[in-house]
């Protein structure tokens, strides 16, 4: 099975806290793979480090996904990274909130900013406002439909449905699926398994900022 990218031996910390403990994960291409693991447990920060915006104190980020084999992109900078078609949501704080939602979407073009408001039309009664004064919910789904309907290949989702209505997020993990179907390659970090229509082909649970388990989902024993 082809990778997207990888972690090797991955350790990251805060200060004097080390969040990640020497951690191996191989993301697989045009697949969706899934962190599983508690607050704290350190899925958020591999997203991170992938992403490039938390730095690694040892070990390497690979991308695999270029010609030529795989690329050490450890010491690039994470708008490199985004031009590689790496793309993070995190859980929080995903968007500039000095720029209002029509800027924000305008940055993906006529084509994508059509797109995320077809996906989204809640988005629409809230283009003038700045990012920064929107709800929680609302910034969550202005940061998803700019990565769904932008052309990343690799999205990197902490917890995507935080803050949002269960309909909505119905239709996003539906759109998550459809990404997945067409090639994109989908890392999602989360507390619980996700429901249908999201199956996932690769778990990883991540405990205490090491990986207690890796394999395919309905094989991981139960979590700590």
């Amino acid at each position: 099975m082809p990778l997207e990218i990888s972690l090797d031996r991955a350790r990251a910390r805060y200060g004097p806290l080390e969040a990640l403990h020497g951690v191996d994960l191989r993301i697989p291409s045009g697949r969706l793979t899934l962190l599983l693991g508690r607050n704290g447990a350190g899925r958020s920060t591999a997203l991170q480090a992938l992403a490039g915006t938390v730095p690694l104190s040892s070990g390497r980020v690979l991308w695999h996904a270029g010609a030529g084999g795989p690329r050490d992109i450890t010491r690039l900078e994470t708008y490199r990274r985004a031009r590689l078609g790496i793309c993070l949501v995190p859980s929080e704080r995903a968007v500039f909130p000095s720029l209002s939602a029509a800027e924000h979407l305008s940055l993906l073009g006529p084509r994508g900013r059509a797109a995320a408001e077809a996906l989204f039309p809640e988005l629409l009664p809230l283009l003038d406002r700045p990012a920064g004064r929107l709800s929680g919910g609302e910034q969550q789904l202005l940061a998803l439909a700019r990565a769904l309907a932008g052309p990343s290949r690799l999205l990197l989702l902490d917890e995507p449905g935080r803050g949002l209505a269960g309909p909505v997020l119905d239709r996003v993990r539906t759109a998550l699926a459809a990404a997945v179907a067409a090639g994109r390659t989908v890392v999602l970090a989360e507390q619980t398994p996700p429901p249908a229509p999201l199956r996932p082909d690769l778990v990883y649970r991540i405990h205490r900022g090491a990986v207690a388990f890796a394999g395919e989902p309905g094989t991981e024993p139960p979590g700590p």
